[in-house]
């Protein structure tokens, strides 16, 4: 697990590759707004709300100069297989290795029917152009985050 990261700190950087073939840097994205949202698992009830949204909002985003990309341990072709189910329009991450999951402490201890298991913490970082965290929003309710994002990116 890594250390809980707090608002105006600095992004941790991270390179993964991502669906399509390609890959994002995030230290490239200086200058421009990104949303860094992590999601426990590709096809999943409130992943797929999650990125429906921020599909369904990408242009807004586009307008307000902000990238968006999706975070999770699941493998390139995984992704690509979710992006295509669902016609989604948000670059998805694989961190399979989880090197941007562990940076930003999103690897924790979940209860669920009476289980204790280790896993990905719904988490969404909102980093400005200078690279530093400007929103943090943790165990979030995936229905209507994306909106909430968007609002607090065009404050930036």
């Amino acid at each position: 697990m890594g250390t809980t990261l707090q608002e105006g700190q600095p992004a941790p950087d991270f390179q993964l590759p991502t669906d399509g073939g390609g890959s994002v840097r995030l230290s490239d994205l200086r200058g421009a707004t990104a949303v860094v949202y992590f999601y426990p698992k590709d096809d999943t009830p409130g992943c797929t709300i999650e990125a429906n949204d921020f599909t369904r909002l990408r242009p807004d985003f586009d307008a307000i100069g902000a990238r968006i990309i999706g975070i999770s341990a699941d493998s390139v072709s995984d992704h690509d297989q979710f992006k295509e189910k669902y016609s989604l329009d948000v670059t998805l991450a694989a961190d399979e290795k989880h090197d941007a999951i562990d940076s930003y402490g999103v690897w924790v201890e979940k209860n669920r029917d009476g289980r204790t298991f280790m896993g990905i913490e719904r988490a969404t970082f909102l980093v400005d152009a200078e690279g530093q965290l400007a929103r943090i929003w943790r165990s979030i309710d995936a229905r209507g985050h994306a909106e909430e994002v968007l609002e607090a990116a065009k404050t930036l």
